[in-house]
């Protein structure tokens, strides 16, 4: 079952969209269901059950923090997890770099911003990644290295809606690309939708597509 739907998806996504498979919850053996039919990419939202997962899984799985991450938590990851989603603080990329530093690797991480309507989505406005960025203490920072942008929809059966938030998401990587990161080939993801609207997603310039519910059926 799951490895049928893994190839249902990967024949829908682009070569240059990344699929992540949201694992949160699930059982390992999914996952191990989910590697042996090639997937590589894994989405937790909670470092502890990251954690534990990892160490069963074979070390070429390519783990994504992408839950709302709280400083305290970043050490038990620091020395493995290929890409954090979630950051939406200069404190949480103070933290991220200091444990990057101890583990003695560079650690990639997105700009998470709040495209959605809904007040509970966590998530930076432009103006605040634009301070964060032009910062003395962000300049500070040796293990950190910003890769993109991340967002997420509001929960709307409007595609209109959708496809517009995005845009806006779309939009917002392009200024901070052309501010920022012109010259730095890794500012290139944009980490948007999920099972429910990444089509839509994709259509509007989505590198990385956050799958769970497609991949292994709901909780």
């Amino acid at each position: 079952m799951i490895q049928e739907q893994l190839e249902l998806l990967r024949s829908e996504i682009p070569d240059n969209v990344t699929l992540i498979a949201v694992s949160k919850t699930k059982p390992l053996s999914d996952l191990q269901a989910a590697y042996d039919a090639g997937q590589r990419h894994f989405g937790e939202n909670k470092v502890q059950e990251m954690v534990e997962k990892a160490a069963q899984l074979p070390k070429d799985t390519h783990w994504h923090l992408i839950g709302h991450l709280q400083s305290n938590k970043v050490k038990y990851m620091a020395g493995f997890v290929h890409l954090i989603h979630g950051v939406d603080s200069l404190k949480l990329l103070q933290e991220i770099d200091k444990q990057a530093q101890k583990a003695g690797r560079i650690q990639d991480v997105l700009l998470q911003f709040h495209i959605a309507q809904e007040e509970t989505k966590f998530g930076l406005e432009l103006q605040e990644a634009n301070e964060i960025l032009e910062s003395k203490a962000f300049k500070q920072l040796k293990c950190i290295r910003i890769c993109g942008v991340m967002g997420m929809a509001s929960f709307t059966s409007d595609v209109q809606q959708i496809a517009n938030e995005f845009q806006g998401l779309k939009k917002v990587f392009e200024t901070l690309k052309g501010q920022y990161f012109a010259d730095a080939t890794y500012f290139k993801e944009i980490s948007m939708g999920m099972s429910g609207d990444y089509p839509i997603a994709i259509q509007n310039g989505s590198t990385m597509v956050r799958v769970g519910s497609k991949i292994f059926g709901g909780r």
